[in-house]
């Protein structure tokens, strides 16, 4: 019998941000027209308030890139295999960030099995005796955590329902993967849209990726046709840079997005936590003082989405620090 995917609450999440604080680019066009317009809160009232639920802001002026997950599929595999993106499509049309915030707690919380849980998605979210049917082998490859199995498994399941004699390969970093995909080594693997454009297009200097989905996937398209690739359709979930902060906080402030962050704490009483870049990533500080007007009183130098910076909020010892938007720890109990 399979374990069955424990039901949580929606979350208020990010749409449009980045994989990691670290990535380059720009810190995005907004002008901070959220910043300081409305009245602004004591400094008292906009200190960290400690509470063991954590909320991300929504990210409201698209500070952050896009980091939709997409399928990404070797071009020969996919025209030898007709049924191939379809099938992959399916998954992106029904995925969202909520459910990978759920399917995330429920292996690395929960202790359930990324095959299970993959299997429990599938069968709720999928109807898989409409898939186009196709044959072969093909492999899917899966990065070495949590989330990157999952929607491995995922895939390689409705590939299955879809006729193919699908497995899961576990690989290395993008740099190993990336070209075992191009030479047909493994033929699938759930990407992040904006991570993956900027490390194809390979010019820092050069972002092309952005808060518009649309735009990026347009702009991924050729350059994924020079790298011998071919992508599916970006789904609603996102895995990326956000900014969370306790629900106590946000209920007692009552703010649900950055802007009305900025609204209510202009006076530079926030207590930011994050990776010790943070104050040099334009997807990080700068980027919130330039797009949101926001001013901290302080940062501590704490890790990036990791365990130290959701401890720190958690116990009151910032305002508001850097997680990553589908983190099981998210999860509403």
């Amino acid at each position: 019998m399979r374990t069955r995917i424990r039901t949580f609450a929606p979350l208020a999440l990010a749409v449009a941000l980045t994989a990691a604080c670290g990535e380059s680019g720009s810190s995005g066009t907004g002008g901070g027209d959220g910043g300081g317009g409305g009245t602004a809160a004591s400094g008292e009232a906009c200190a960290p308030i400690a509470g063991d639920q954590l909320v991300v802001l929504e990210d409201d002026q698209s500070l952050q890139n896009a980091d939709n997950i997409i399928p990404a599929v070797n071009a020969a595999a996919a025209q030898a295999n007709p049924a191939l993106l379809p099938a992959l499509d399916a998954v992106s049309a029904e995925l969202t960030t909520d459910e990978l915030v759920e399917m995330n707690a429920a292996v690395d919380v929960e202790r359930q099995s990324a095959e299970d849980v993959a299997a429990a998605w599938v069968e709720d979210n999928i109807d898989t005796g409409s898939l186009e049917q196709g044959s072969g082998t093909i492999a899917v490859g899966g990065a070495n955590f949590t989330e990157s199995t999952v929607l491995a498994n995922i895939y390689a399941d409705v590939l299955a329902a879809a006729g193919f004699d699908a497995t899961v390969q576990e690989v290395g970093n993008r740099e190993l993967y990336l070209p075992a995909l191009q030479r047909g080594e493994i033929q699938v693997f759930p990407e992040y849209l904006s991570t993956v454009t900027e490390f194809i297009e390979g010019d820092e200097a050069n972002q092309v990726a952005s808060g518009d989905v649309e735009a990026t996937v347009e702009a991924l398209m050729p350059l994924a046709e020079e790298a011998g690739l071919v992508f599916g359709e970006p789904s609603e979930a996102a895995d990326q840079n956000a900014f969370a902060v306790t629900q106590a906080f946000a209920d007692e402030l009552g703010v649900s997005t950055l802007s009305e962050l900025a609204e209510a704490c202009g006076d530079g009483s926030l207590v930011l936590g994050g990776p010790g870049e943070c104050p040099e990533r334009p997807f990080c500080q700068p980027g919130l003082e330039e797009t949101y007007g926001l001013e901290f009183a302080g940062f501590q130098e704490l890790d990036a989405g990791g365990p130290l910076t959701k401890a720190a909020i958690q116990q009151g010892e910032v305002s508001l620090g850097l997680v990553f938007s589908s983190d099981g720890a998210l999860a509403q109990g």
